[in-house]
């Protein structure tokens, strides 16, 4: 088969690679130079431990088994399996975190409830005050920075001859089996020598702004949180909302931070936490105010250079501002320092991100056939870094790849 995929971001790239070990062609087209959304705009975590049980849980939970099995392939995805401690500090926060060790899933994601000695010995960086935490082993994290670049080269490398990447080409048009753009008996108008045009008619097809028309037997759109344009002319009603966030990194920390660290803010946004104690900790201990008005948490997780991410807030209402507030920096920050024990090195970068949601936050990812050959794949959420190998594999199972 000859794939082509829409989108160079981590979903795109996933699909690529699935596409890629099938023993397919693949032309991946992005419209940047390299990506630069959400697939580098977050923590880098792949992210178990909060996931929603059945459908959620089980796609994170294969999804964190391929990411161990391409990170020992792809050494430059930084993968390591470093967990997560969630540390608690009252007696309701606590009583959250019994009730998750108390879910029937709780062995499969890796949960234990340590005393702060416990969860110090794991991370000695964690010199705050706190009364004990969640540990989730099956936690990890890669680079999001240099991960698609990493994978990308791995293609190119093991593909033999069979992965393009074609940067800066934004696709204005697609057409299945029979629709246009040349996708039938011979060459349709617009159709030109540049990489990637395929040599004959096949089942659908894509135009660029450079006018060139790629054929394929399959086409993914992975456009991310890209809903406009092309993706609304095809699906004018689309499910599927776009999210705000804002983050941080910081200078290296100058010692290790040796799990991902939550905060028990944490288990009000996570679905894996919903029980009666969670009702019980929203009723009688509110959120700081910046946190409630900006609906943060913390996470913080350690880059290969020794510097810390830290995030986040979330905002669901359009438009979007240009800027970032410095008062949600500030709280974060805040809370970082009081699990280290100790102020955070400087603030080297702060940046806004947007990812794609689906309406309804229980569906996992959107994924729907547009035209003959060509399948939408977007709306992951927050789950987008730690759920994407898993969510090519199914398109490509889905789709008889």
């Amino acid at each position: 088969m000859r794939v082509i995929v829409v989108g160079g971001g981590v979903v795109g790239t996933m699909h690529a690679w699935q596409a890629v070990e099938r023993g397919h062609e693949v032309v991946q087209i992005e419209r940047e130079a390299e990506a630069r959304g959400a697939s580098l705009r977050n923590f880098g975590q792949i992210w178990v431990s909060g996931r929603a049980g059945g459908e959620e849980l089980d796609t994170a939970l294969r999804a964190r088994e391929l990411w161990e099995r391409i990170g020992a392939e792809v050494p430059g995805l930084g993968f390591r399996a470093n967990g997560s401690l969630t540390p608690v500090r009252t007696a309701r926060e606590l009583a959250v975190a019994e009730a998750a060790l108390a879910r029937p899933d709780a062995a499969a994601r890796g949960y234990k409830l340590l005393t702060a000695a416990e969860a110090r010995e794991i991370n000695p960086a964690l010199r705050g005050g706190f009364e004990a935490a969640l540990w989730c082993e099956r936690d990890a994290a890669v680079e999001p920075r240099t991960a698609q670049l990493h994978l990308r080269e791995a293609l190119r490398t093991r593909a033999a001859g069979r992965y393009t990447f074609l940067a800066g080409r934004e696709v204005r048009e697609v057409a299945g089996l029979g629709g246009g753009l040349g996708a039938g008996p011979g060459p349709g108008p617009g159709v030109g020598p540049g990489p990637g045009a395929g040599p004959g008619p096949g089942p659908a097809a894509v135009r660029d702004d450079h006018g060139d028309v790629h054929r394929a037997d399959a086409v993914v759109l992975a456009t991310g949180a890209w809903l406009s344009g092309l993706v609304r002319e095809l699906v004018p009603d689309l499910p599927v909302r776009r999210v705000r966030l804002q983050m941080m990194q910081t200078d290296p920390l100058g010692e290790p931070l040796t799990t991902s660290v939550a905060d028990a803010d944490s288990f009000r946004y996570y679905p894996a936490y919903k029980s009666p104690a969670l009702d019980t900790l929203n009723a009688e201990q509110a959120q700081a105010p910046i946190a409630a008005e900006h609906k943060m948490q913390l996470l913080m997780v350690q880059r290969r250079d020794g510097g810390l991410t830290i995030g986040d807030t979330h905002e669901y209402e359009h438009p979007f501002a240009f800027d970032t507030l410095e008062d949600p920096y500030e709280h974060v920050a805040a809370v970082a320092e009081s699990f280290l024990g100790r102020p955070l090195p400087r603030i080297r970068h702060r940046w806004a991100g947007v990812y794609a949601q689906c309406a309804d936050t229980t569906r996992v990812v959107h994924r729907q056939q547009v035209a003959d050959g060509v399948w939408l794949v977007t709306g992951p959420g927050g789950r987008g870094m730690t759920c994407s190998p898993a969510i090519a594999e199914t398109t490509a199972n889905e789709l008889g790849w």
